[in-house]
């Protein structure tokens, strides 16, 4: 049995979702793909796939056979890509994800600049506010915002992203201006529930280096920072999103950053990818073309 052959056509019938599609994609019999995957399992000693009522999934520990089998094909492609001297063409699909706005703002000016400079790198970019599985997904690198877990994953800092409360100048005029978190009382609020999923938000009063939760009421609780963005120019409420969230229709005048003397620590942006040593040329190319310019965009707000 040639394992590399059978570890690759797992991973396609993997990524392809079933057997059937693994075979049209590969140009390889049915019945092949089937063999070679079963070899491949006696020859472990356990089942790596099972199928659902919609697709063919890994099991437990065909999730981490599959995991290292890209790892694997990764690095002996990038070594065979080194030995013909390819080192300085980088090539290949690179898969990122970030959040939806904040790619479509930040991330793919830098995407289509970084085709423009590597013509034999294509990007696949999955913008999404959910925090899509490395593994599951298939991704090589991720923007995460915010705190972030303890785990294999290594991070590179670009940067970090106020967290502001802003209000429509019409509210602001008839509820007046606040001057200290504990106004927010007399405000009617937006809730975005991702970023502030009670009813307090957290501030931190200046010089002091701690926090305080101030409950808010809130008029209106809504999923994206979009439609909480979108209320609050409406005067439905003030909101607190992150600033790049609100900083276009800040900027348009429709709403005014309110508080920003007790705001809490600014959240810290990265790019993320795992942790296996040596990165596939495509993942270094890109991480050393964006890390600088999103560190520049990002002092820009």
């Amino acid at each position: 049995m040639d394992r590399l052959e059978a570890m690759a056509i797992l991973l396609r019938v993997v990524d392809k979702g079933g057997f059937s599609a693994a075979s049209r994609d590969l140009g390889m019999p049915l019945a092949t793909v089937s063999r070679k995957v079963a070899e491949l399992e006696a020859h472990i000693g356990t089942r790596l796939l099972v199928r659902t009522t919609r697709r063919v999934a890994p099991t437990e520990a065909g999730t981490a056979y599959v995991a290292s089998a890209r790892r694997i094909l990764e690095e002996i492609d990038e070594t065979e890509r080194v030995a013909a001297g390819e080192f300085q063409a980088p090539r290949g699909e690179l898969i990122l994800t970030a959040p939806v706005l904040f790619g479509r703002l930040h991330i793919l000016p830098v995407v289509t600049d970084f085709l423009a400079a590597y013509p034999e790198i294509d990007v696949r970019l999955l913008l999404s506010d959910r925090n899509l599985h490395f593994v599951d997904d298939h991704v090589d690198m991720a923007v995460r915002i915010g705190a972030l877990p303890d785990s294999s994953m290594v991070a590179t800092r670009v940067g970090t992203m106020r967290r502001v409360v802003c209000a429509s100048p019409t509210l602001l005029a008839a509820h007046g201006t606040p001057q200290a978190p504990g106004d927010l009382a007399r405000l009617p609020c937006v809730s975005f529930d991702f970023l502030s999923p009670a009813a307090t938000w957290s501030f931190r009063p200046g010089g002091t280096g701690r926090t305080v939760d101030v409950p808010i009421r809130p008029r209106l609780s809504v999923s994206t920072a979009e439609a909480a963005v979108w209320a609050a120019a409406r005067g439905v409420g003030a909101t607190r999103v992150l600033h790049y969230q609100c900083a276009e229709t800040v900027r348009a005048g429709a709403l005014r950053i309110v508080l920003a003397d007790f705001e809490p620590e600014p959240a810290p942006i990265h790019l993320l990818h795992a942790g296996r040593g040596a990165l596939p040329s495509k993942m270094r190319v890109f991480l050393d073309f964006a890390a600088p310019r999103l560190r520049d965009a990002l002092a820009l707000l």
